[in-house]
Formats: C-alpha cells, sequence, structure tokens
C-alpha cells in the first residue's frame, strides 16, 4: 500500500485523474476512510463546528488541531494527512506562521499544512514551504474571514471578485503550494481557475471541473440532518441509522433484554489467566494501523 504524498498529487493531476478528499478528526474514522480509498484526510478547522458545536471556525486553537490531526494520522496508513493552520496562527507574522505550521507537522503528525487567504500569503506560504513543509491554499470561502465577507456566502459572483480570486489562485501557486482548495465558488469561475494552473484544485460547492473534491465526513454520511447546503450529498441517512441503534440499545438495557449471557463473562477456569470458561481470550480495541508505505 504506497503512502500519498504531494508528489502523488502532481501524477495525478497530470494524468487528470480526481483527488479525493474527506474532512475527518479522529483515528476511527480516519481508518474507515483510508480502507474505503481516499487520497486526503483534512483535519480541519471546522471541527470547531462540527466537534466543539461553536458557530464558527474562529475559536479552534493550534493545539486542539494538533491534537486531532494527531488522531487522524495514528488511523491512518495511505491517505494524506493535512492539518489546518487556525485563525491568527499565521496572519500575524512569517515567523510565526512558519513556526506554528512546524508544529503540525511535528506533534500533529501531518504532512502537509492548509491556510486560507490569497496574494496577501504569499510571502508566508513561500517562507512555510521553504522550511520543507507542504502548503494547501484555500480561496473562495475562506470561513476564518466570514466577518469580512459578511456571511458564509458564495465567493466569485462579479467580475472583479473572479478577478481577485484568478490573482490569488495564481499567486499561491506562485509561492509554491501544491493545491489549492477552492470553497462555494460558481462552477465556471472554478473551472477557469483549474485550467489556469499547474497544480490540482479541489473543490467543495465548485462544480465538477475542480481537480478533486472534498466533504466533511459527517455531512456525507448524513449525521448532520439540519445542514443542507447545494454542494452536499449525503450517502446515507446516518443520523437515522445511528439513532436507532441507540434507540434499541436504550431500549433493550431498560427492559434488561442486554446485556445476556452471550455478553457477560463467567468465572474462569483455574489457570485459564485473561480467558473465560469458554476459552475466549478477553477482547481489546484493535491496534494503531500505523504509519506504513512507500511514497509513490
Amino acid at each position: 500500500m504506497k503512502k500519498v504524498t504531494i508528489r502523488t498529487f502532481a501524477r495525478m493531476h497530470a494524468r487528470d485523474e480526481k483527488v479525493v478528499m474527506v474532512t475527518a478528526y479522529d483515528a476511527t474514522m480516519a481508518r474507515i476512510l483510508d480502507d474505503a480509498g481516499v487520497d486526503a484526510i483534512l483535519v480541519g478547522d471546522s471541527l470547531g463546528m462540527v466537534v466543539q458545536g461553536h458557530d464558527s471556525t474562529l475559536p479552534v486553537t493550534l493545539e486542539q488541531v494538533a491534537y486531532h490531526s494527531a488522531a487522524v494520522s495514528r488511523g491512518t496508513r495511505r491517505a494524506h494527512v493535512v492539518a489546518d493552520l487556525p485563525f491568527m496562527t499565521y496572519q500575524a507574522s512569517v515567523d510565526e506562521a512558519v513556526k506554528n505550521a512546524g508544529r503540525l507537522i511535528v506533534d500533529g503528525r501531518a504532512e502537509a499544512v492548509k491556510l486560507e487567504g490569497g496574494s496577501e500569503y504569499h510571502s508566508v506560504i513561500s517562507k512555510i514551504v521553504r522550511a520543507g513543509i507542504p502548503v494547501m491554499g484555500h480561496l473562495g470561502l475562506t470561513p476564518q474571514s466570514v466577518h469580512k465577507l459578511g456571511g458564509y456566502t458564495v465567493q466569485g459572483k462579479t467580475d472583479d471578485q473572479v478577478e481577485e480570486l484568478m490573482a490569488d489562485a495564481k499567486a499561491i501557486e506562485d509561492a509554491g503550494a501544491y493545491a489549492l482548495v477552492l470553497e462555494c465558488v460558481p462552477a465556471d469561475v472554478a473551472d477557469c481557475i483549474t485550467k489556469a494552473l499547474s497544480i490540482p484544485t479541489i473543490g467543495i460547492g465548485a462544480g465538477a471541473g475542480c481537480g478533486g473534491q472534498v466533504l466533511v465526513c459527517y455531512d456525507f454520511l448524513g449525521l448532520k440532518p439540519d445542514f443542507a447546503p447545494r454542494f452536499l450529498k449525503r450517502y446515507v441517512d446516518g443520523y437515522t441509522t445511528l439513532k436507532s441503534a441507540a434507540e434499541a440499545y436504550v431500549s433493550e438495557v431498560r427492559s434488561r433484554a442486554f446485556p445476556t449471557s452471550e455478553h457477560s463473562f463467567h468465572r474462569a477456569v483455574e489457570g485459564a489467566g485473561d480467558e473465560n470458561s469458554d476459552g475466549e481470550r478477553v477482547s481489546t480495541t484493535a491496534a494503531p494501523a500505523g504509519r506504513s508505505g512507500e511514497s509513490h
């Protein structure tokens, strides 16, 4: 099983193969996604909204992203792991940006970092890349700029906005980024940007013309029934499925249907050690997937 790297991204782009990226936050979900064949897992600062229950990504800290990134890394063998630089971890100075990016690589075990913004962060991206850390850009709807944008709205609707997006995309590429997320951008605009760049674009609400797609795992698994943006496709009604399972558990515990003898331990036969009377060894959680595989 060969590890996906930034070189893989470049080769996929050259062959016009779509990059599949998913946002996730823990080892268990990472293992499922990795086994499903996704190319990259983004540990997004969206964890502030999805996991922590905030109404924006702004409260998320570097330490929190590093914690979740390390968890995802431990559950991943093949997929490329990218970690978000949270709000105010790269905006104040270039040196601080490099230092914080390094912490996501060392403490978070990420293989790349993602940051929002355009040409104004050319020097930041360039310096992080020169430090040996791959950078993924992010344009369009940039959640960390929600107040500046006036809300979570589609970007690139006017000619001026399109020109600015194109200039920003080229600046990000010029700074050394290996990929670019385009969020909530009209499909024709995203298609033009994609064709103008030599690095892959990864869209979310940016049409089919991008070099790849990204969705939050909680969203396409249908775990948030009240979240239904135009760009989202639910592949399963996870909320109803998991809620039904939880209701069944509640019902069986209250009715004393669970646990049964089958789900109980019994006095061990003398000398059997950790085995129960049926000779079955006590099970624990599976060992971490580890980080195996060669780059390709």
